[in-house]
């Protein structure tokens, strides 16, 4: 495994802690691992980092790479990059993101790229998450939630993976909700996709490097998502 886009089911679907804890899973395993948000938003931090996801993901992965590979585009506004560049007039960059995710890819032997939103977060008109993760040329990992309604949102993501020609290494689910007991809804989701449930996080409150990587080394599937 190169490198791996997480994206998700939705916003707020626990994305960057699914990334931050595969980066220090992988990183006690002696990988060299870095990450990458292409896209992040909202309002800037004082210190550091601008995103306050970059500077979780870059503790995780205990890399120092510099910002503007790790974030080449912060909008200080909650939004999707379409959304941004019309309120904002600063108009996403492809093109930077591209270059960055390459130069990125040489200095590590796993990049981590974690997305904005669901799937299909516009980013252009006609450009959207799924359209950058090609252009990528990687596989993904779909991050979902346990609550009522997740089936559907992961029918559709899965869907959208079909339709863009999208390798899908397997589903996270983060168990912070209350809704379907995980062992229901691995099984529908295996049923109902064909695409294979890697595992389910628990609600997580310690958040330190052996914490983590514990939990990870015990819920994920570590070998089905590095072969």
């Amino acid at each position: 495994m190169k490198s791996l886009f997480i994206t998700g089911t939705d916003t707020d679907v626990g994305k960057t802690y699914i990334t931050a804890g595969l980066a220090v899973v992988l990183r006690k395993m002696n990988v060299d691992v870095g990450v990458m948000k292409p896209f992040a938003a909202g309002s800037a931090q004082k210190k550091g980092y601008k995103s306050e996801d970059i500077e979780i993901l870059s503790r995780a992965a205990n890399a120092c790479d510099p910002e503007n590979l790790v974030n080449p585009q912060f909008f200080p506004i909650p939004a999707s990059p379409y959304t941004a560049w019309k309120k904002l007039k600063t108009k996403p960059k492809i093109s930077t993101i591209l270059s960055s995710f390459k130069k990125l890819s040489k200095l590590h032997d796993v990049l981590l790229v974690e997305g904005m939103g669901g799937i299909m977060t516009p980013i252009l008109k006609d450009y959207y998450i799924t359209n950058l993760i090609k252009e990528m040329k990687i596989p993904t990992v779909i991050v979902t939630r346990s609550k009522v309604g997740t089936v559907n949102h992961t029918i559709m993501t899965v869907k959208m993976c079909e339709k863009y020609k999208i390798p899908v290494k397997g589903i996270i689910i983060n168990n912070f909700d209350n809704g379907y007991a995980v062992k229901d809804l691995t099984r529908d989701l295996k049923n109902l996709t064909g695409v294979p449930v890697l595992g389910s996080i628990p609600f997580i409150k310690d958040m330190s490097d052996s914490s983590l990587n514990k939990i990870f080394k015990k819920n994920i599937d570590l070998k089905s998502l590095l072969k």
